[in-house]
């Protein structure tokens, strides 16, 4: 509890005693300011100094220098002792019995067989050399000597002077003084300069491998920037990947891991290898870790893709130059060559690049194709460049639904016999009668003479999810999406994928995060190319591209969405893929509206002119239950195969190409299903006429309501 200090103040003037009494002034008292302690100070103090990015560096490069040095010297000795002994063949002879190669193993053995029979016979003729020396040194210095005095002889006989004939020896014996003087004096120096010179030799062999802890490293080699893959590199990465069977192979191996190992050869922007791996490791264990074996390649993960070839036990790795993938790839020939034509049969449509750097082409002849994507990732304008492509062919006739409506194919206006565009489900009521026509143009090839060259027909539909999602539902109930029997949209694009092929009428198709809901299987299935953008999860690309295509090492959802908007993972017969893989990544042509456009003109002036529709022309309303009781008349019942003929006869446009599946489904929802008499299906006129009334009934009740 603080105490409070009673102040006297006194005036300037004394006052008299009656008028001027003393002041007192009562004032609380404040805390006074605690110091800070000087340990406090100097920890601080020392905190700050030690986490300073200059001390952080001194730390690096000191640990850095010196791992260098020790590191080093460990290399200068495993060199050494494996020249001196036969541990490298007895390594590499453990690496092909661990990759099953005994044939390599066999050769290695005789290696080593022949190295240890040659060092032998070092060791027995170093037992003999000392007395081969002696004799030699003997011989050579007798022979010097001889040489020297015979010279002295000439000399003295030229110059008639006795004492030259030992001036050649006296010369030689001193020039050998000299040198044992020059050693004399160079021989301190060395020896105290020489540790040093070591110590560099050591250190420089140490920086040269970046032999030092990755914390120690420059930031640029950190980083990895730069940084070429060779197969140490390769090996590291796969002993540091977490499974234990193939870090103890690797182990046992020693450095001749690189065993494992194919060619390292340039592919596009990067690299690619192929990795035999030892027995107990399956290829999926590899490819479930390819985040890890990217950062253990000082790379990120979408720089590094895993696919699996047709060598059995064997992955194969393509890794990126650092950063190349971030690069654009440039504008697509469709655009730089004005003069470029199509051809629907024999012709591939220039797409984009795949990840070695070559042109990635895609045949579009008698294929039905799905390109699918997480929305904003490039999906229209991956589809749009084929379309374009196939437009400067003029045989080529599309029909076109966009269910997104913001003008994406708006360049196609004069060009597709049918364009329709917008979200709604009258939008999608019309696109599904656009697509039923195709079925109708479909079957009446079909019925064609055998031998009938037909037109391509293209029916494209953007963002089909919007279709398939549709709640609305026609006259006869029967609903507009959905993946059931009864689906207006479903049966059409079933149709179409099941004979359309045929005759050139094909499906293509492009929709938004692909599920069962809005992408049913049998659809997905129906495509011969199938196209996934980046995705969610692997179940989404499973659903894109298919169980084997991701078996096989495609992962659109490893993909950056964004980052890698108009990469595609392809999966087709249509593009060369490399052999033993199920897919291939392409990096495609970006072509914006404008550039669209331009080649949309040239397209429109290949062709006559084309009048575009936008909205399905309906013929004359019918009601089909109505019809089915007219034809049946008074008959109290009549074969359905009747009853096909005679609605045919009625009305040729509607119910032409009804089938007995479509009769029985306007009965079965009527309530007057078709039933077996003597052997042959009718239909009963009593249970049409009742289902008519009961119509009527209740639409006369509603309306009243």
């Amino acid at each position: 509890m603080s105490e409070n200090v009673v102040h006297l103040h006194k005036p300037t003037d004394p006052p008299a005693p009656d008028t001027a009494p003393t002041v007192l002034t009562v004032v609380p008292d404040a805390p006074p300011a605690r110091p800070v302690p000087l340990w406090v100070r100097s920890g601080r103090a020392v905190k700050s100094a030690a986490t300073h990015e200059s001390t952080r560096a001194t730390v690096r490069a000191a640990a850095r220098h010196s791992l260098y040095t020790f590191n080093g010297g460990r290399i200068v000795a495993r060199r050494t002792w494996d020249g001196r002994t036969g541990s490298r063949y007895e390594r590499m002879i453990r690496a092909a019995e661990a990759t099953g190669n005994l044939e390599a193993a066999e050769e290695w053995e005789e290696r080593l067989q022949r190295f240890r029979a040659a060092r032998h016979h070092r060791r027995m003729d170093l037992l003999h050399s000392p007395v081969e020396a002696a004799k030699g040194v003997a011989v050579g210095a007798g022979m010097s000597v001889g040489v020297l005095v015979a010279l002295g002889v000439v000399m003295a006989l030229n110059t008639g002077q006795v004492g030259d004939v030992i001036t050649p020896l006296s010369a030689t014996i001193d020039f050998i003084a000299l040198l044992i003087r020059i050693v004399q004096v160079v021989w301190g120096p060395a020896l105290a300069i020489g540790p040093f010179l070591a110590l560099l030799a050591l250190w420089s062999v140490g920086r040269k491998q970046q032999a030092a802890p990755n914390w120690a490293l420059p930031a640029n080699v950190r980083n990895g920037e730069g940084e070429p893959i060779t197969p140490s590199i390769v090996v590291k990465a796969l002993r540091d990947l977490g499974v234990p069977a193939l870090r103890n192979a690797i182990k046992e191996m020693g450095d001749a891991g690189a065993a494992m190992l194919g060619p390292i050869t340039i592919a596009g922007c990067g690299v690619e290898v192929d990795v035999t791996l030892p027995s107990g490791v399956s290829t999926n264990e590899v490819q479930g870790k390819r985040r890890k074996l990217a950062e253990n390649l000082t790379r990120h993960e979408h720089e590094v893709f895993i696919t699996i070839p047709q060598a059995a036990r064997t992955v194969r790795l393509w890794v990126a130059d650092s950063g190349a993938l971030d690069e654009p790839i440039g504008p697509s020939p469709l655009v730089t060559d004005d003069t470029m034509t199509a051809d629907y049969a024999k012709g591939k449509a220039p797409w984009g690049q795949d990840l070695r750097g070559d042109a990635a082409a895609l045949s579009l002849y008698q294929r039905h194709l799905l390109i699918t994507g997480l929305s904003n990732q490039g999906k229209t304008v991956a589809l749009r460049s084929l379309a374009l492509w196939l437009a400067l062919d003029k045989s080529v006739q599309f029909l076109m639904g966009d269910l997104k409506g913001v003008g994406d194919w708006a360049m196609f206006d004069g060009l597709a016999t049918t364009l329709i565009q917008g979200p709604t489900d009258e939008h999608v009521i019309q696109v599904t009668e656009m697509v039923e026509s195709a079925v109708d143009e479909m079957n009446r090839r079909i019925q064609a003479p055998p031998g009938t060259v037909f037109p391509p027909l293209i029916v494209l539909v953007d963002e089909a999810q919007v279709a398939f999602m549709c709640p609305a539902k026609d006259a006869e109930k029967r609903p507009y999406g959905g993946s059931k029997a009864n689906s207006r949209y479903f049966m059409a694009v079933r149709k179409i994928h099941n004979q359309g092929r045929a005759v050139n009428v094909l499906m293509w198709q492009g929709t938004q995060d692909p599920t069962n809901e809005n992408l049913p299987k049998l659809v997905r299935e129906g495509a011969h190319t199938r196209a996934s953008l980046a995705l969610g999860t692997e179940s989404q690309a499973r659903m894109a591209l298919g169980d084997k295509a991701v078996d096989g090492g495609a992962a659109p959802n490893l993909l950056r969405p964004g980052l890698d908007r108009g990469t595609l993972v392809v999966a087709s017969d249509g593009i060369t893929i490399p052999a033993g893989q199920s897919s291939i990544t392409v990096r495609t042509h970006y072509t914006d509206d404008d550039a669209a456009e331009a080649i949309t003109d040239r397209a429109k002036a290949l062709r006559d002119g084309v009048a575009t529709l936008h909205a399905i022309e309906r013929g004359e309303e019918h009601d089909p239950l109505a019809d089915i009781a007219a034809v049946v008349g008074d008959a109290p019942r009549v074969r359905t195969k009747d009853v096909l003929a005679r609605l045919a006869a009625r009305n040729a446009d509607a119910y032409g190409g009804w089938s007995f599946i479509d009769l029985k489904r306007v009965l079965d929802d009527a309530g007057a299903e078709p039933y077996k008499s003597d052997g042959v299906m009718v239909v009963a006129r009593d249970r049409v006429t009742r289902a008519l009334a009961d119509r009527d009934g209740e639409g006369s009740a509603s309306a009243d309501g």
